[in-house]
């Protein structure tokens, strides 16, 4: 990629050349046509060529307003004789600029209503020019081309026409990369979430097993009153019922070609150092700092582990990084993570399976009412930040 693919200049500094060169163009046609010349004041002409070219600079922030005062000074200067017969479709090459713009960035209804505005306006002025003036080309001999007033409104209304579709064509299909775009990040957030509830399952099938088995072998041992045992036994039988039902419920939601889940442990804050292990065989290094991370709950553990390993994997793949930073500190009901690398610091690019990087992130912090930040580090690479807050054992208790 190139460095002008990656660092595009802005639309403004393109504009104020062609606004510039534009007005230029215009004033010298209408000082020195291929026809009849004009014979008014140089200011005037001047002033007539920064009136029509000038707004272009700003017609990306206010396309509706800069074609409203292009075409009005284009039909102005046309009226009062301000142009170069023979090329008056000079002057309205802003106009056609500014009507490509406004169709592009406006709805259908403004849209519409400028072109027709665009179209009226030199049907108006450029037949009235010929016609107050009386020019013809058997009046100019000395002429370059011919003076035709159905040839110069002809190619005016065509170019006008022709700016207005393109900008169209333009505007539906950003319409359609946007819908795109939106649905891809629908997509990635649905199957993320269908992840997380994969994830969950397996945590909360392995409670309930542990509650089921504790109950069952409680209800043998018990030899306490008939009620001790009989909650013994809906505990057990509840237990069991449940586990049953998310079992069911929750392998709906894997995909026809996943396979199913296995029985090892979810990975949690105690495997990150293995995975760290791993990454360092690609040439990344990488520092890990993991503190007070041992009595996490199961699946804020799991959260933890996955942040890490999609914010590392991104760095492997797309930051082009030498050293890696990895913190992960949990206090007090509250485990914040940070991980920062000395690359590129451009944004993870989308994972080809199982969502978007920073979404499915952003869904797995949002799910405990915490917060994620991931930007570019002024000094260059990439930082990821999120906070999680949980309950602690003695809130739960």
């Amino acid at each position: 990629m190139t460095r002008a693919a990656r660092f595009p200049m802005p639309g403004g500094l393109v504009d104020v050349p062609i606004a510039a060169l534009l007005t230029y163009l215009i004033a010298g046609t209408v000082l020195d046509p291929p026809g009849p010349p004009y014979s008014g004041p140089v200011a005037v002409a001047w002033l007539a060529a920064a009136a029509t070219g000038l707004p272009l600079a700003v017609r990306r922030r206010w396309p509706l307003p800069v074609f409203v005062v292009v075409v009005a000074a284009a039909a102005i200067a046309t009226a009062t004789g301000v142009v170069g017969l023979g090329v008056i479709v000079v002057s309205w090459f802003p106009a056609v600029l500014a009507l490509y713009t406004a169709a592009s960035r406006t709805g259908r209804i403004p849209a519409t209503l400028a072109l027709a505005g665009g179209l009226a306006a030199p049907a108006v002025t450029i037949p009235w020019l010929y016609l107050r003036t009386g020019v013809t080309s058997a009046d100019a001999p000395q002429s370059e081309v011919p003076l035709w007033w159905q040839v110069e409104l002809g190619v005016a209304a065509v170019l006008l026409t022709a700016a207005w579709a393109t900008g169209r064509l333009i505007r539906w299909r950003r319409t359609l990369q946007a819908e795109a775009a939106h649905r891809l990040a629908r997509d990635a957030v649905t199957g993320e979430r269908l992840r997380i509830a994969r994830e969950l399952h397996d945590i909360v099938g392995h409670s309930l097993s542990l509650i089921a088995v504790k109950a069952t072998v409680a209800n043998h041992l018990a030899d306490k009153p008939a009620e001790t045992r009989a909650a013994l036994q809906i505990i057990e039988r509840t237990s069991r019922s449940a586990l049953t039902e998310v079992r069911r419920l929750l392998d709906v939601l894997r995909e026809d070609d996943e396979p199913a889940a296995d029985l090892a442990p979810a990975p949690g804050a105690a495997d990150l150092s293995d995975l760290a292990e791993r990454l360092r065989s690609t040439g990344l290094s990488i520092e890990l700092d993991v503190r007070g991370a041992d009595e996490l709950p199961a699946a804020v553990d799991l959260t933890v582990y996955r942040i890490v390993q999609e914010s590392l994997t991104n760095v492997v793949k797309h930051a082009d990084a030498d050293f890696c930073w990895v913190t992960v500190r949990a206090d007090a009901g509250n485990v914040e993570i940070e991980v920062a690398d000395d690359g590129r610091g451009r944004p993870p690019a989308r994972r080809s399976t199982g969502g978007q990087g920073l979404i499915g992130m952003h869904e797995r912090v949002t799910m405990y009412g915490g917060t994620l930040a991931a930007d570019s580090r002024p000094g260059g690479g990439f930082h990821v930040v999120a906070a999680i807050p949980y309950a602690t054992a003695e809130e739960t208790e």
